[in-house]
């Protein structure tokens, strides 16, 4: 009886992260184009026909209509159902970590729906930056909020370490900057100092580090590919925002191994 509760938990909890997420497609396309998500219906973008209860069913829709809109037959990006798939297991993964549905607590709750939360705008910021290289300050002010509520929900980061937290990574960026114009967007600086706020000084380095091997590794590759010049930018934030869920969810655990590792 437990076993087929927890499935249905787990199956529900899935359901919800691509609904939300689904949303957060609109807002990802619309933003940029200074368009209300949350004023008129879904369209396609090519046709602008309004879409249907059946056209937008997440993940699902996608696959039964193969990939095309139903009215003109136009190309659908993958990264639609990519997103909404992010979203289920990032739901799926909030709630297995903080949340046991079998012993439900208001503390649990509210870690889980924090670190969803964070997720889905972190996921909004990756993918405006992938598009229009600009990660703006709204979002930051609302990670950094988020870090505030995250100290009421998660006791083992004080304010001084998320004070610190906030210049760790977000002055060296900035002084960088002041001396090589260009080194780093206003935006990637800000999301840092954001960061900071919720995953305080430990956490913030290990993130910076993570998205710099992970975007360095990239940027090889656009390099090798030639793809890209040696001067010219791409966006950080798709490298910083993946890295942040990691350590939101692993990097205590990863921290701990590496001291281990070094014998402390």
């Amino acid at each position: 009886m437990e076993t087929a509760f927890l499935i249905v938990w787990y199956v529900m909890v899935f359901i919800f992260g691509t609904v939300i997420f689904s949303f957060l497609n609109v807002v990802i396309y619309r933003t940029p184009q200074k368009l209300s998500p949350a004023k008129g219906r879904s369209f396609c973008p090519k046709c602008h026909h309004t879409l249907g209860p059946l056209d937008l069913v997440p993940l699902f829709s996608w696959v039964f209509l193969r990939g095309k809109c139903r009215y003109c037959k136009a190309p659908i990006s993958g990264r639609y159902p990519l997103v909404e798939a992010i979203g289920g297991c990032s739901a799926l993964l909030s709630s297995f970590m903080y949340f046991d549905p079998a012993l439900p607590t208001p503390l649990g709750a509210g870690r889980a729906g924090l670190a969803f939360f964070m997720c889905a705008i972190l996921t909004v910021i990756a993918f405006i930056d992938w598009d229009t290289m600009t990660i703006y300050d709204s979002t930051n002010v609302i990670v950094a909020l988020a870090g505030v509520v995250s100290y009421f929900l998660f006791d083992d980061i004080s304010w001084l370490d998320r004070l610190i937290g906030v210049f760790v990574i977000s002055l060296p960026m900035y002084l960088l900057v002041l001396w090589k114009e260009g080194a780093f967007g206003g935006g990637d600086i800000k999301l840092f100092a954001a960061l900071g706020v919720f995953l305080g000084w430990k956490l913030n380095l290990l993130t910076f580090f993570i998205a710099v091997v992970t975007g360095g590794l990239y940027a090889g590759i656009l390099l090798s590919k030639k793809k890209k010049k040696r001067n010219e930018h791409f966006a950080f934030g798709p490298f910083i925002c993946p890295a942040a869920v990691i350590v939101m969810f692993f990097g205590r655990q990863m921290i701990a191994w590496y001291l281990e590792y070094l014998g402390f």
